[in-house]
């Protein structure tokens, strides 16, 4: 007699479906594993550009900064270069002041030093004044108030060593003369003065000379 277990047989579908049944949560479990990571990735990268993002906020606002503080450089810049040439046309402006201030002051001057250094007995007829030179006439009742004269010009800082061109005797007994020299305001001649005296002051040393007025030339009187 064949004997059929049917309850064995009834409870086989039962396991296959609870291994159908573990396979199954077995699958949703890595799906909802995938999908965590994916959103995992997805917040991951949001941060990073979250981050990045400020980054770079960031850097455009000190770029932002800095091009700010190079406009106004460039403006503080732009002022001094105004300055400077207003600065340099203004010292232009003074120096063509100061110029023309010395060259009024240059006659008054050299008129004042000459009058200064005329002796007794000695009159001037006329004084020229070119660039850098005079040339002075007069008139004089012996020669030693000519070489006076010239000894006194001499004596002045500004004034070069006079040459006497001419002296002659006139009637009655008057000298008259012509006297050139030339002149600077610059002072140099003082420097010069300082140089010769210290070499005469040296033993053994060179004398110096003391201009003399040229030997007197008696004219013929003339026929009356």
């Amino acid at each position: 007699m064949i004997k059929i277990n049917l309850l064995s047989e009834g409870k086989r579908p039962a396991a296959v479906r609870k291994k159908s049944a573990t396979k199954l949560d077995g699958q949703g479990v890595g799906q909802w594993m995938m999908l965590a990571g994916i959103l995992v990735g997805l917040l991951a990268l949001g941060v990073a550009w979250y981050l990045q993002n400020q980054k770079t906020t960031a850097k455009q606002e000190e770029v932002a900064a800095a091009q700010r503080e190079v406009d106004q450089l460039a403006s503080v810049i732009k002022e001094v270069e105004e300055y400077k040439g207003k600065k340099s046309e203004l010292e232009r402006k003074i120096g063509i002041i100061n110029d023309l201030k010395a060259n009024q002051r240059g006659p008054v001057r050299v008129m004042d030093y000459v009058s200064r250094a005329l002796p007794e007995l000695l009159w001037l007829d006329s004084m020229s004044m070119r660039a850098d030179s005079i040339t002075v006439e007069g008139r004089a009742f012996n020669t030693n108030a000519v070489a006076n004269f010239i000894d006194n010009l001499d004596k002045v800082p500004e004034f070069d060593e006079p040459m006497l061109k001419t002296t002659d005797l006139q009637q009655g007994g008057i000298y008259k003369f012509r006297i050139d020299f030339n002149y600077s305001f610059s002072g140099k001649k003082k420097g010069a003065e300082g140089a010769a005296t210290a070499t005469a002051s040296k033993p053994g040393g060179p004398k110096a000379k003391t201009p003399k007025a040229a030997p007197a030339k008696a004219s013929a009187p003339s026929a009356e």
